[in-house]
Parts: structure tokens; sequence; C-alpha cells
């Protein structure tokens, strides 16, 4: 079983930035993607970004240019990058790592990111 780690999260004022992590427990995962989601309270799980095993990135629309999806695959470790934040980024975030021939999803924790206006 792999358990995915995030830290990062926390209280902010907006324009302000953060920078969130998520660490896989094991090593030598065969890592296809890993991504960022978000949910907001009454608000469904959204896609925030996502980067492949090749490096290529998708954006949200609504985060395009503020945001920064970045990995490490040595370390099993996705970053995300937020600058420009806005009180409307205010949601728990979630990493997620799709693994394996199999494709499995494992989703971590989630970390709760406040932006204050």
């Amino acid at each position: 079983q792999v358990q995915l780690v995030e830290s990062g999260g926390g209280l902010v004022q907006s324009g302000g930035s953060l920078r969130l992590s998520c660490v896989g427990s094991r090593s030598g995962l065969s890592i296809n993607a890993m991504g960022w989601y978000r949910q907001a309270p009454g608000k469904q799980r959204e896609l925030v970004a996502t980067i492949t095993s090749g490096g290529d990135t998708n954006y949200a629309d609504s985060v395009k240019g503020r945001f920064t999806i970045s990995r490490d695959n040595a370390k099993n470790t996705v970053y995300l990058q937020m600058n420009s934040l806005k009180p409307e980024d205010t949601a728990v975030y979630y990493c997620k790592f799709n693994l394996g021939v199999w494709h499995n999803n494992y989703w971590g924790q989630g970390t709760q990111v406040t932006v204050s206006s």
C-alpha cells in the first residue's frame, strides 16, 4: 500500500504564496502521473493541476499563470507552488498519484489552504 503525505498548507493573505508538497511513502514507485485537486466547502472536488511522468502539465483555467506544478521522481514528491493567491483558492488540497500498469489512484489526506481577503 502507498501512503501520500501532504504538507505546506496554512493561512495566507490575498496576494500571498504557499508551496504544497506531497511525498509517497515507498521508494521505486512506478508513477504515471501526479496531480493536485481541491475541494471547497459545499463544492465538488476539482482538478487544479497535473503532471505526467514525461513532464507534461495541465492546469485548471482558474489557476493558470499563478500556480506551478513540479515533481521530483527520485524523491517520489510532487509540489504545487501557489502565487497571487485569492480568497476563492480557499479549499482543502489533495494530491493524487496514478501508479503502475493498472493505473491505480492513491490520494493524500488533504491539507487546508485558507486565503484571507
